[in-house]
């Protein structure tokens, strides 16, 4: 069941995460395209002319092919040798995928910015946008970076929480808990910097309103790496498996160590993969923040209506944004309850058959997989209903409640301009809580992998079987479903709130 899930949590589930956060930035981007040179053609200071909008338009699609190219190619480097560092290989591809992808962003921006109508009013656009592509993929090696500090059992904070192991499973739990707060600080900083210096290209690239299509390049040039880096993630059910079959068929320890080694790594890179998931969904939600306000102003036009900012001052508006934050730890705590039950159905289940056949335990007896599978396919399948109807729900039932007391002169602020806190608050506290989660879950669990890598003691309390351990699997137990649960499913509801709003936009006006 465990290797079951390892297939299904990191390979399916990572790869419809970045596929939806593709796709979420694809949309966004074509819509801001659209906008800008819509824009332009109403200053006069383009010409309207198809070809160009077909060209602007078309450019997150063709930025998207160079990166797919570029991953291509990275994944044919990799080569390792028999003594050299797994993680060196991985990332010596992810550079060359990630120049790569800056190469090609070049001649993709050049393509359609460089030449012909655009080139002649703005020359300097198609570098500053190129840029833009160059800050995202710069984002991407940063949080990957960050992440594989803080999860890395090479480094001071996993090392910190396995010091911490010593004295017992509350002070590995204080530490893993600390280590998850402070590594929220740097990704923030990145994004941040990311979204203000793509926006200040985008005002100075000589385009009119051209602030939030840069923002959209830049996410564009952040996701361009995607395929490799979900390559990388696939590596670590891989070895997790390896490491299964190696347990369960009774290999020899130095197999064992081997693959232990391999189970670290794929660790790392399950956790780098989370990282760089959350700041695409970040940076792709933002984008979505954009396209939704420029549905609002489309929609408005029939209403007289227009969404000039979003007042958090205004009493309306602060309770949306009250609303948003509050769903992001709602939805947290069903994500992990569901994983305590379904655990629980797990054990019982795991204990009556050892009762029904005690030969299991001699190994006298097969167990019976398809009944864990089973219970937790079910239990995954039935306790996400909930979770899923209140991200889908909420903002509906917000929206549509402040439109009607907006009409009926009750409510000081629009249904949209409420969703619009609500998307937004909703969108920062998530990206804060799946950072949290994600990297302290990879923090705890590196943190038990170090104490196995160790030489078996318990007299010294290291390495398997000692105190120390039993603390360090304690703190890997609290750490998987936030890192591998609760963490993922928020990258989720950032992205499917953008999009629910987008969709439902006039629903609300």
């Amino acid at each position: 069941a465990d290797l079951v899930g390892d297939n299904v949590g990191d390979c399916a589930g990572r790869g419809a995460d970045l596929f939806e956060s593709t796709a979420a930035e694809n949309i966004g981007a074509m819509i801001l395209a659209a906008m800008l040179y819509k824009a332009n053609v109403a200053t006069g200071l383009l010409k309207d002319m198809p070809e160009v909008l077909l060209a602007i338009i078309l450019f997150p699609m063709v930025a998207r092919a160079f990166g797919l190219i570029s991953s291509i190619i990275g994944v044919m480097v990799v080569r390792a040798k028999e003594t050299e560092d797994p993680m060196n290989a991985l990332n010596r591809g992810y550079y060359v995928t990630a120049i790569l992808a800056m190469i090609g962003f070049g001649v993709a921006t050049y393509w359609t910015f460089g030449v012909g109508e655009v080139a002649a009013k703005a020359p300097a656009a198609w570098w500053h946008f190129f840029l833009c592509g160059i800050i995202g993929i710069i984002t991407s090696v940063l949080f990957l970076w960050i992440t594989q500090y803080y999860t890395e059992y090479k480094y001071s904070p996993v090392k910190s929480i396995a010091e911490a192991s010593k004295t017992g499973p509350a002070t590995n739990i204080i530490s893993g808990v600390a280590v998850g707060f402070e590594c929220v600080a740097y990704p923030s900083l990145v994004i941040a910097a990311a979204i203000f210096s793509s926006y200040a290209l985008g005002i100075s690239s000589g385009l009119d309103n051209a602030g939030f299509f840069a923002t959209a390049v830049a996410t564009m040039g952040m996701l361009g790496p995607a395929a490799y880096v979900l390559a990388m993630d696939t590596f670590g059910p891989i070895t997790d498996n390896a490491g299964g079959i190696v347990e369960m068929s009774q290999q020899p320890e130095e197999i064992r160590k081997k693959t232990d080694r391999l189970d670290a790594v794929g660790n790392t890179t399950k956790a780098l993969t989370k990282g760089y998931a959350v700041g695409s969904a970040a940076l792709a939600a933002f984008l979505l923040f954009q396209a939704f306000i420029v549905e609002v102003e489309h929609y408005g036009h029939l209403k007289n209506f227009k969404l000039l900012s979003v007042d958090v001052s205004n009493p309306p508006v602060f309770i949306g944004a009250l609303m948003g934050a509050m769903m992001v730890f709602l939805f947290s705590a069903w994500a992990i309850k569901a994983v305590g039950r379904a655990a629980q159905a797990i054990i019982e289940n795991v204990r009556k058959q050892f009762r029904e056949k005690p030969g299991i335990l001699e190994g006298t007896e097969k167990p019976n997989y398809g009944e864990c599978v089973d219970i937790v396919t079910k239990s995954a399948l039935r306790e996400m209903v909930k979770p899923g109807l209140l991200v889908v729900l909420m903002p509906v039932v917000v929206g549509v409640i402040f439109k009607y007391l907006y009409d009926a002169k009750i409510s000081s602020a629009s249904g949209a301009e409420v969703v619009a806190a609500m998307l937004l608050i909703g969108t920062i506290v998530g990206v804060i809580a799946a950072l949290f989660l994600n990297n302290s879950g990879g923090a705890w669990d590196n943190a038990k992998k170090f104490i196995e890598l160790e030489p078996s003691n318990p007299a010294k309390n290291t390495g398997k079987g000692s105190d120390r351990h039993k603390a360090g699997v304690v703190g890997d137990t609290v750490g998987d479903p936030f890192k591998d649960t609760a963490g993922p499913s928020l990258h989720v509801l950032i992205k499917l709130l953008s999009t629910v709003t987008l969709v439902l936009a006039p629903l609300f006006i």
